[in-house]
């Protein structure tokens, strides 16, 4: 990621883009659009489909459609390379926390302006997603999908052991306490889980702990680390202590085994989000629950981890104004209906709840209402700032140290921080 990093920042600095197109716009011309949505096979037919469905609409527009890349991860390093040959795509799926670098680049479209014509309803999407799409005060791009963690609970391992289910009401004590309850070292089962690799999927686990205690990522004016506060080292003490000294908490080095075992009725609990749902939880008939997370004093905060279409500059006109037009076809009530309710992702938008289609996503996904009813409390988004990547990894280095016993949560964290500093300050 640094080398993505950096190679987007030397690109920022050899100019516009090397293609010469339309000036103004005609909406009668042919224009032919490239759209890379890092998806997976099944996603990326539903894609296509949609695609087609836009094209018959649309005669004159042609949509040559790649998943651009092996995987999603891979997709920044492929815009990176791109923008320093000067071929890159219309539109590209992008994870939120690249957002900063990509508008640093000089290559994306700033449609600030045009998202406040009403008929784009931007309103209607969550703050964290708007916000994740405003990088540097600059909208870049639209949501393309909307999550957040909650607690999810396997049932048949709570009966077994005679535990109440969780509520909404609980407190971080209430899960320690269960998760210890659900222990059973000679059976090999867990009370929750926790990924240890390090990546985002370790760090963002951990935001909102900090916040319900009243931390934040980043100092007031978003230029220093402030994670290492008292708030974060009493997050990180409790997670450790579950860990180390309860023992009740499966460290997966990989953040690939955690959900099945908890499918399986190996671990109790996890902090999850909607894709859960489908796999493994669909595939494998695990009956399960959802709660809001635990809460600090009342407070049940979670984190939203929104990604993005992004439209980048081409040079035309033309094919800025028809990768706009097909965002907002596609993240439109309707049209995101057939795309992300499909797929059991929750949906982009409040106005979504009143279609057909959504109480077929209800009735298909046991708990994702209690999902969406999460989102309110996304009251934070994770910092869109040039570093951030950087600082996420950091943190989750960290965090795997202090869970693993190989450092207390202070050292830790200052050590983090320490790395961290120098990151945002483009170091």
């Amino acid at each position: 990621m640094a080398l993505a990093a950096a190679i987007i920042l030397a690109a920022a600095g050899c100019g516009g883009s090397a293609h010469e197109g339309a000036k103004t716009v005609d909406p009668q011309a042919k224009v032919k659009l490239t759209w890379w949505t890092g998806q997976t096979a099944d996603a990326q037919k539903i894609l296509e489909g949609l695609a087609a469905t836009f094209t018959r609409q649309h005669p004159n527009v042609t949509i040559d459609l790649s998943t651009g890349a092996p995987t999603a991860d891979d997709l920044l390093q492929k815009l990176s390379a791109g923008f320093a040959s000067g071929v890159y795509p219309d539109i590209s799926y992008s994870y939120g926390s690249w957002a900063s670098q990509l508008q640093e680049s000089g290559k994306t479209l700033d449609l600030t302006e045009k998202v406040k014509d009403p008929a784009v309803k931007w309103a209607e999407f969550p703050a964290s997603a708007r916000t994740t799409a405003t990088p540097n005060g600059q909208v870049i791009g639209f949501p393309a999908l909307v999550d957040n963690l909650a607690l999810l609970y396997n049932k048949s391992v709570f009966d077994a052991r005679k535990v109440p289910y969780p509520t909404d009401e609980w407190t971080w004590d209430d899960f320690r306490a269960a998760a210890k309850r659900l222990t059973d070292p000679a059976e090999k089962i867990y009370g929750t889980a926790y990924p240890v690799s390090a990546s985002e999927d370790t760090t963002w686990r951990f935001w909102p702990l900090l916040w319900q205690r009243g931390g934040t990522i980043l100092s007031q004016d978003g230029t220093k680390p402030a994670f290492n506060s008292q708030a974060g080292v009493d997050a990180l003490e409790f997670l450790r202590a579950m860990a180390v000294d309860d023992k009740s908490v499966y460290l997966d080095q990989t953040d690939e085994r955690y959900a099945p075992l908890f499918a399986d009725g190996r671990i109790g609990m996890i902090i999850s989000g909607p894709w859960t749902l489908y796999d493994p939880l669909k595939l494998k008939k695990t009956d399960y629950g959802v709660a809001l997370l635990p809460g600090t004093n009342g407070d049940h905060q979670t984190v939203s981890g929104p990604d993005l279409w992004t439209l980048l500059d081409n040079g035309d006109a033309n094919r800025a104004h028809w990768s706009f037009e097909l965002m907002k076809w596609l993240t439109s009530a309707e049209g995101d209906a057939q795309w992300n309710l499909r797929q059991g992702n929750l949906p982009l938008r409040a106005s979504e709840t009143s279609l057909p289609e959504y109480k077929k996503y209800i009735d298909e996904y046991p708990g994702a209402d209690k999902l969406v009813a999460n989102l309110a409390n996304a009251k934070q988004a994770r910092p869109t700032v040039s570093g951030y990547v950087e600082l996420s990894r950091f943190v989750g280095e960290g965090i795997a140290k202090a869970l693993q016993g190989a450092a207390t949560p202070k050292q830790a964290l200052d050590e983090a921080a320490a790395k961290s500093a120098t990151a945002l300050a483009g170091g």
